[in-house]
């Protein structure tokens, strides 16, 4: 038997970011694309340090070893292999971020600093500097403070060294704005193009910003702070949960510093002086990095009017069959459709809510909102049904995750207009994607709905797949309703028919599946497993699994990120296969193929195999009864199975392995998958052809 049994959840994180970084390494990705994963790659980072390497530093401070909660290994010793880890990334990333820079010269497009300005770009910088920087800076001399400025997380910021004439030190702090874009595009010269970041404008402006001090140097280098970012929830019962979150939000700005960042550069005094008045210490992570830091600016690194170095993007595909002209309620009232986003328009879904705010038939409108776009059109729709009358009630996740401050504007905007909020369970997260309407015909009520695995938000929407089932089916509907009773009056567990709803029947549930998987092998039926998430955690479930391995059922695990069970491991996972796949869009949406011995069973859910999403939120698994939407998730499956671009293996060594091609031609699933939903309307379109 192999000795590791599970691999660590925040290594296999880092991996999975590491996954990240390769697509910012690869060459056959369009150059600005790259730029693009150099951000995401940044800024998953940053989040990893505000929630999980935070909750490990508490673990660790608190004296608990942590071995328990962290698969055998302690929270010291994990905070020691996570701050080596992200050093080696974080000195990957930035050989990589060279490595673009000097591509984009080819193209001529350069990413200057303040020592390569000509004439003509400094009349224009000294103009930028005055009508837009210079307002907008922040500068603090500290020497003299009696109390040290708290460092945002969010922000980069310039460390100044100032060495007066009379040989004395002071140090200032200039906060880089953030309400600019940090990258300023400078006028063209002879057909090429120049970008500056605003770090380097005010580096070149120092001189200017100082100039009340008679001193001999002056030097600028950027530190970044990553702070704690755990809500810490009052318990007051005077307080409102709206208010008691917006209080919560406002304290993370002043939680502990868990990462410190600083330019490999910096004079040794200057990072002593910040180390000590900021009180780092040692248990915390200090990494040495470059010139720049908040390198997730890059995901919003101007185009340049560049479309070639751009990913060519997909129009949206429309579903065959169901329409945007006329009435979605209609065609749902007769067969189910499933919506692939960002294959498939988004907008069906903002068009199913306008029509239901419009239809004098429909009374009511339920719906579970986690993250929404920043002018969300399903917040106007959701406005307009309660404008006409109808009863509109919207369970909004105030807790999600860096998303609180938007969902606490929105709820207020709601609440203003009469409609009714739902501000969720206490201990537990609602992470559900439901919404079910009831319209009044022939004098009964009947429920049409939808059910994700991805949140009802029209700007991730075009980078994160997802499915949505559209439905008239009234057991379906039924079941959902039963939830916002919940929601409701919590005390009270009920039963469902059809979905399968955390905290109270998934785990139980998906073990019983199981369970009668390995029932069908050692009877000798061929039967499978087909399991599609964004992260595999849970340590009982995947122990499951392996008991599944064992008795001959053969899986396929498609996990895009945190892969904590180890396959392919004689005696423990052999029949086990499991892969990922990082592409342009994010694989977001979770399916679950159970084979069944051949009577297939397929669900869609908002819920992946993690202990939080088993047992500590409200989940909904939807099970899928239309023969042909079963049909095409299976597809789906198969199609990224197949995938050898793009796709590596998840493995104990956490290597990050490429899927081989072995002799065959590339086969890339996203590309793949817009081309068979491209045929899926090809085939429409000749059959009405036919028709007609």
């Amino acid at each position: 038997m192999y000795e590791q049994k599970y691999i660590d959840r925040e290594k296999s994180w880092l991996a999975f970011n590491a996954r990240v970084l390769q697509e910012a390494a690869d060459n056959t990705v369009p150059l600005l694309d790259r730029l693009r994963f150099v951000g995401i790659f940044s800024n998953n980072l940053d989040e990893f340090f505000r929630v999980r390497y935070a909750a490990i530093r508490r673990l660790s401070l608190s004296g608990i070893s942590g071995e328990k909660y962290l698969g055998g290994i302690s929270a010291h010793q994990l905070i020691k292999d996570i701050t080596e880890i992200v050093i080696q990334q974080q000195s990957e990333s930035l050989r990589i971020l060279g490595n673009i820079e000097a591509e984009l010269e080819s193209e001529n497009i350069f990413i200057i600093n303040e020592t390569q300005i000509t004439p003509k770009q400094e009349c224009f910088l000294k103009d930028f500097y005055t009508q837009k920087l210079s307002p907008e800076l922040v500068t603090i001399i500290l020497n003299d403070l009696a109390v040290f400025p708290i460092l945002k997380d969010t922000l980069g910021y310039l460390a100044v060294r100032l060495e007066l004439a009379n040989d004395e030190v002071r140090y200032a702090l200039i906060e880089i704005p953030k309400n600019i874009n940090r990258f300023v595009v400078l006028p063209s010269e002879d057909e090429k193009q120049y970008v500056i970041l605003i770090d380097d404008v005010i580096r070149f402006k120092l001189k200017n910003i100082f100039n009340i001090f008679d001193y001999k140097s002056v030097s600028a280098h950027m530190i970044k702070i990553t702070r704690d970012a755990q809500l810490d929830i009052d318990s007051d019962l005077s307080k409102s949960m709206l208010e008691k979150i917006s209080n919560s939000v406002k304290d993370r700005r002043i939680g502990e510093p868990v990462r410190f960042i600083y330019d490999n550069l910096i004079e040794e005094d200057t990072l002593q002086f910040f180390l000590d008045k900021m009180k780092i210490v040692e248990t915390d992570s200090i990494i040495p990095g470059g010139r720049y830091h908040n390198r997730r600016d890059y995901m919003s690194f101007p185009n340049l009017g560049r479309y070639d170095l751009l990913y060519k993007p997909n129009e949206p595909l429309p579903v065959p069959g169901l329409s945007l002209e006329g009435s979605i309620l209609e065609k749902i009232s007769k067969k189910d459709y499933l919506v692939h986003a960002p294959y498939q328009s988004f907008s069906y879904l903002t068009k199913f809510l306008r029509e239901a705010a419009l239809d004098p038939k429909v009374t009511s409108i339920k719906i579970t909102l986690y993250r929404l776009a920043k002018n969300s059109q399903i917040i106007s729709s959701l406005i307009n049904a309660a404008k006409n009358g109808k009863r509109v009630v919207v369970q909004i996740e105030l807790q999600a995750r860096f998303d609180e401050a938007s969902n606490i504007s929105y709820a207020e905007q709601m609440q203003t207009e009469g409609i009714e909020l739902i501000f969720g369970i206490k201990g537990l997260k609602v992470h559900s994607k439901i919404c079910v309407i009831e319209r009044l015909e022939e004098g009964k009520n009947r429920r049409y709905g939808f059910i994700s695995t991805g949140n009802f938000n029209e700007s991730t929407a075009k980078i994160y797949t997802d499915v949505t089932l559209f439905t008239c089916h009234q057991g379906i509907l039924k079941d959902t309703s039963k939830i916002f009773e919940f929601f409701d009056i919590n005390y009270r567990v009920h039963r469902y028919k059809h979905l399968i709803v955390s905290p109270h029947y998934t785990r139980t549930k998906f073990i019983k599946l199981i369970d009668r998987e390995i029932l069908h092998a050692l009877a000798g039926r061929k039967t499978h497993i087909k399991l599609k998430m964004n992260s595999l955690s849970d340590f009982k479930m995947i122990d499951k699994l392996y008991e599944a391995s064992n008795a001959g059922v053969k899986i396929q695990l498609q996990v895009r990120g945190i892969c904590s069970l180890i396959p392919g491991i004689p005696g423990m996972s052999e029949n086990i296969e499991a892969i990922s796949i990082v592409d342009n869009y994010l694989e977001h949406s979770r399916v679950y193929i159970f084979g069944n011995a051949g009577l297939t069973e397929v669900y869609i859910s908002s819920a992946d195999f993690m202990t939080r999403n088993l047992d500590g939120r409200v989940e909904v698994t939807c099970p899928i009864y239309d023969l042909e939407i079963k049909k095409e998730l299976i597809d789906n499956f198969n199609i990224a199975w197949k995938g050898n671009v793009k796709v590596r293996y998840h493995s104990y060594k956490l290597d990050n392995k490429y899927k081989p091609k072995n002799h065959h031609a590339p086969f890339r699933a996203q590309f793949e998958t817009y081309k068979y939903y491209q045929n899926k309307v090809a085939i429409l379109e000749e059959v009405a052809q036919k028709v007609n």
